[in-house]
């Protein structure tokens, strides 16, 4: 309706010198007005989805994957062009990328700066859940996604398509369904049996999850924390007690898939991974079950045809390995895998999403560490006393330490 009426945004300069001198830093905002202040250009450039505002479950690790993919835009000869309305990052400091929009990460916004920039294409996999949600209605609209296809990150977070990739791939997950309302609820927990884990879907952080033991529990949960409709499914899942949780952070440039790390979780399951501290490499787990880790996110990688980043939560019961869940994108983990293996996953990841394959790359097999990394998360309970510091599924830390060593309990204790 408002381009139907005429109406197109136009972007300004952020005045940086208070109207004292002429303003250059290439950093701009939307209005609606007539003059428009952006500078074009002839380079190749690529624009770069952030994080937006940090909360619980998204924050500096993103950004430091949006840095990284800016630095390796910038070894290639390729303008960057970062979309993100933080402005208490690194990816937003004026002289990271050659332009910067402080934009909402919504479809509409996004639009109008392509329409404006007329880039290659848009990555979406390094600044978290964010844009990732709004990767296939960006597609629909025409923009070209780089990197993962769109039908790959979709098939990765439709309940339904992940279940039949599963079952093709003959790789077990915890037993789950979808309810669209109370009674469906019920009925899904008493046919999985309890405990469950029940929360809405397309959330990042595990915010509203939680673990449920009874009926009693779930009218509750039901009722109280989540609004269940047929727009608004909540997604339940047997709840593995007592199993051991790992997560793998893996690259790949469509044809060969490389891990870059298996992280033990050493909280059990059913703490959320951004609040469990986790070793690399593991240090309980047998190498038939490591074997079988790396051939399932071999052949998940493959199947869903990544072309960068992806990250997979496994748990582990009495030897059996079950998949959580997949995610095609950076997660939080990959600063502190890149940092434990000396390889910038993140910017040799962009390369690959701009055409370079691994072996180019100088990426050919797993790096194998000598020393153990161990990473460990900070939470913020002293600043808020009262509040409940027992972990579960919800996310609560807000940042993280890490601790390198040749044992595995030197490097906890350092971090």
């Amino acid at each position: 309706i408002r381009k139907s009426k005429g109406v197109e945004a136009v972007y300004k300069l952020v005045d940086t010198c208070a109207a004292e001198f002429e303003a250059y830093t290439p950093y701009y905002y939307s209005t609606y007005e007539e003059e428009n202040e952006k500078r074009t250009s002839n380079k190749k450039k690529v624009v770069i989805l952030g994080a937006g505002p940090n909360r619980i479950g998204q924050g500096i690790e993103f950004d430091y994957c949006c840095v990284q993919a800016v630095f390796a835009l910038r070894e290639m000869g390729i303008e960057s062009i970062m979309v993100n309305s933080n402005p208490e990052t690194v990816s937003t400091d004026y002289d990271t990328s050659d332009r910067l929009y402080f934009e909402p990460l919504t479809r509409e916004d996004v639009l109008n700066i392509v329409e404006q920039e007329r880039p290659e294409g848009v990555i979406v996999q390094f600044g978290g859940q964010t844009p990732l949600n709004i990767a296939v209605p960006l597609a629909e609209a025409g923009v070209p996604i780089l990197g993962t296809s769109p039908d790959s990150i979709d098939m990765a977070e439709d309940r339904d398509r992940f279940q039949a990739m599963l079952r093709k791939l003959g790789i077990l997950q915890p037993e789950n369904g979808i309810a669209t309302n109370a009674q469906e609820a019920i009925e899904v927990a008493e046919q999985i049996g309890y405990p469950v884990i029940v929360r809405p879907s397309f959330v990042l952080g595990g915010r509203a999850m939680e673990i449920v033991y009874d009926r009693g529990d779930l009218d509750y949960y039901i009722k109280s924390a989540v609004e269940v409709s047929p727009g608004k499914p909540v997604l339940i899942d047997r709840f593995l007690e007592d199993a051991i949780e790992v997560d793998v952070d893996a690259i790949s440039d469509g044809h060969v898939t490389i891990i870059g790390g298996i992280m033990e979780h050493i909280e059990e399951a059913g703490i959320h991974s951004g609040d469990s501290a986790c070793v690399l490499p593991p240090i309980s787990l047998d190498a038939d079950t490591l074997e079988q880790i790396k051939n399932y996110t071999k052949a998940i990688a493959k199947e869903l045809k990544v072309v960068g980043l992806m990250n997979i939560q496994y748990a582990i019961k009495n030897k059996v390995v079950y998949v959580l869940e997949v995610n095609p994108r950076a997660s939080r983990t990959i600063p502190f895998v890149s940092k434990a293996i000396g390889v910038p996953l993140a910017r040799v990841a962009t390369k690959v999403i701009m055409g370079k394959s691994l072996r180019e790359l100088g990426l050919r097999k797993e790096i194998v560490t000598t020393h153990i990394s161990v990473k460990e998360s900070v939470f913020p309970f002293a600043k808020f006393p009262g509040v409940d510091t027992i972990l579960g599924p919800e996310m609560k830390s807000t940042g993280e330490v890490m601790g390198i060593d040749r044992s595995f309990g030197l490097a906890f204790a350092k971090s």
